[in-house]
């Protein structure tokens, strides 16, 4: 019988950070699990469901009974599975007898790794009864949880306790055991709203029969409901929301059948920085802040309850009750931070440790001033503006304001700042020196805030990577990974016109100034920085073979680097591309085996009128080929190069290159360097033969 699965698994309250994770981990393995043993249909639909007290799935399409089916089983290698005389070794036998199959009865077949027994024999189909219960054990054994817990006298475990299990196909129940709980069909709808036991008639039906109880089981249908019900609350009082997806799917986590209510609080908090109380309102309580049209902060807030009343006046003077001592705390920090003065902390950098081997704060602190003066100087900003930026950027870690709220970093800078009487420009370059804090984030604007930007990464990277802290698969502890991109993003879409290899150097130096001890890091920083571009240009869509030919060159400045590819694209499209890349291939692997030191080609040593003529062409399209290097027309360099691709194509057909002369063959090796350094002027196009 073809009929849907339902699967239900009631707990205490879930971890609402990873419900949604749990759940889809969860359907996911049940589906593969029941696809893997022939229990679905190419029509079988997978729904997981998720609230806070419960996992659940349902499948469409599941079939009573699998079918008959052909199994094999794999045995050892035939060169070591027979002995000299041809008879089966100890290790086929006890293959033999495990598959239950005589030697007649084997069949050889072979991989990449060679050829080897396997036993093949037909196998009856079993009940779903049979496999469902251990398919959802397994399952759940193999979801990501990073702590597990028993309840009662249970030895079983799960990330919460577990009160009861549904395991149905169609309208039956399938006998069962999960987590030393009998399956059965009844669960529990809203803790407060429900009337009681929901006992579930037909799988299909489930999320309609826990809807009657008050429960949207859907997280996905839930989270929409949610997002709906607070959009029209915000309008209703001409407000809108703070953007909050994570909170969004925080509350949908935590509620069953949401209902959104509007709170206020007093309008004089709204003299503490906004950012502060949208982050407390947010993180400590889960409302969802309003704004004016102007990104202003409203006194008011919208809560997701877990309850729907005719009156929800409690409700919401409860919410407003707690949130008061929230924004107080929010308050005290921020006045209690102006009052010990801000610029005076700067003294104490020093007592804070920022690594053992790199130093103090403070030894951080004068580090960023004086690389971030340098790239200023470099970008033609006042150097001293910019000094003044890094030697500031971090002080208001020691805040207790920060302290408290550590996503507020740099935040609070600007605004301890300004309320010194320092100018805008040192405070917004002290906020923005984090960006771009993660992907898709906004750059700092201007020269001092990117070069306090810069000096910040570069410094991470530098200091890191000589003492040896590298990333390691997954694991970035000092998050380099995320800080070369920030430098990379930074200088090419900015842009700005700063050489990578100088800004390492720089970074190196102020490291040396203070004596910390480095190993050699300039070439593995630089090639662990190209290696994170040429990701983020492929997953920008640049052909693979344009990122290639564009970064063997080792471009350090990174600015320039959009500009080349889009040439190098537009080469591709020239009829002599194709050519002209392939002879670059074989001229490089001809210098591959010459000697490095080739001398200058010598127009008197010619003796063909190929070698002559290309000679000549080289002559009319280097000045040409170099002013528009020069000049960033990298389109127009690659055009011209592609001038030349008659004379190549003689040469290569009438000159023997490495001839017994070494005099002429010197000389051919020369002009072929003159001809590769040419068309590598933008790009190493031999990337692009195929």
């Amino acid at each position: 019988m073809n009929d849907t699965v339902l699967i239900e698994l009631r707990t205490e309250e879930l971890p609402p950070k990873s419900l949604k994770q749990l759940s889809e981990a969860f359907a996911a393995a049940v589906f593969s699990a029941l696809e893997s043993e022939q229990f679905t249909t190419s029509a079988s639909v997978c729904t997981p469901y998720a609230t806070p007290r419960r996992l659940a799935l349902t499948i469409t399409g599941v079939v009573g009974r699998q079918p008959d089916r052909e199994v094999e089983r794999k045995g050892p290698a035939v060169a070591g599975a027979l002995d000299a005389a041809g008879k089966p070794t100890r290790a086929l036998a006890g293959f033999m007898r495990a598959a239950g199959v005589g030697f007649e009865q084997l069949h050889k077949t072979a991989d990449s790794k060679g050829e080897y027994f396997v036993a093949r024999r037909q196998k009856a189909g079993e009940e779903l009864d049979v496999h469902l219960a251990e398919i959802v054990g397994q399952a759940l054994r193999k979801l990501p949880i990073p702590k597990v817990m028993r309840w009662g006298d249970s030895e079983h475990q799960f990330v919460r306790p577990v009160h009861s299990l549904i395991l149905m196909h169609g309208e039956r129940v399938v006998g069962g055991e999960v987590l030393g709980l009998q399956s059965g069909r009844t669960t529990l709808g809203h803790r407060f709203l429900s009337a009681g036991e929901i006992v579930v008639a037909d799988a299909a039906g489930y999320a309609e029969q826990l809807a009657a109880g008050r429960v949207i089981a859907s997280f996905t249908a839930r989270r929409a409901a949610v997002a709906a019900q607070l959009d029209a609350a915000a309008g209703k009082l001409g407000a809108r929301l703070n953007p909050a997806d994570g909170l969004l799917d925080e509350v949908t986590a935590l509620v069953e059948w949401p209902a959104v209510y509007a709170g206020e609080f007093e309008a004089e908090y709204l003299e503490v920085p906004q950012e502060c109380l949208i982050l407390t309102m947010q993180q400590n309580q889960k409302y969802f802040p309003l704004l004016d049209a102007n990104g202003r902060l409203l006194n008011s807030f919208l809560i997701v309850s877990n309850m729907q009343v005719d009156d929800p006046g409690a409700i919401i003077r409860g919410n407003e009750r707690v949130v008061r001592p929230r924004l107080s705390d929010a308050r005290f920090f921020y006045n209690q931070d102006r009052k010990n003065g801000f610029t005076t902390r700067a003294m104490r950098l020093g007592a804070v440790v920022y690594h053992n081997r790199l130093g103090s704060l403070g030894d951080r602190a004068q580090r960023l001033g004086r690389i971030a003066r340098s790239i200023a100087e470099r970008l033609g900003a006042d150097g001293n503006v910019a000094e003044k930026v890094g030697l500031l950027a971090k002080v208001d870690l020691l805040t207790d304001m920060v302290g408290e709220f550590p996503e507020l970093q740099g935040i609070m800078g600007r605004y301890y700042l300004l309320h010194e009487g320092n100018s805008p420009e040192v405070a917004d370059a002290v906020e923005q020196h984090y960006r771009p804090r993660f992907a898709g984030d906004a750059l700092p604007r201007g020269n001092i805030a990117c070069a306090a930007a810069l000096a910040d990464k570069l410094d991470a990277l530098v200091g890191f990577f000589g003492i040896g802290q590298l990333p390691t698969g997954d694991k970035d502890p000092f998050g380099l990974r995320r800080a070369a991109l920030g430098v990379l993003r930074i200088l090419m879409e900015t842009p700005l016109p700063l050489d990578l290899a100088d800004l390492i150097s720089d970074a190196r130096i102020a490291l040396n100034t203070q004596g910390v001890k480095l190993a050699a890091v300039d070439q593995a920083l630089l090639a662990f920085m190209l290696d994170r571009l040429r990701g983020m240009l492929r997953d920008a869509g640049h052909p693979v073979d344009v990122v290639e030919a564009v970064l063997a060159q080792q471009p350090t400045r990174i600015d320039l680097v959009p500009a080349r590819l889009a040439a190098v694209s537009e080469f591709q499209k020239l009829p002599e591309a194709l050519a002209l890349a392939a002879a670059n291939k074989r001229i490089a692997n001809i210098l591959k085996k010459a000697d490095d030191d080739l001398p200058e080609p010598d127009i008197a040593l010619f003796e063909e009128e190929a070698e002559k003529a290309l000679f000549q062409r080289l002559l009319l399209i280097a000045p040409l080929v170099k002013s528009h290097v020069a000049n960033e027309d990298y389109t127009d360099a690659l055009q011209a190069l592609a001038a030349v691709r008659s004379e190549v194509d003689r040469f290569f057909d009438e000159v023997m290159v490495n001839v017994s002369e070494p005099l002429l063959r010197g000389n051919r090796l020369g002009l072929l360097k003159t001809l590769s350094a040419q068309l590598n002027a933008v790009a190493d196009i031999s990337k692009l033969a195929v």
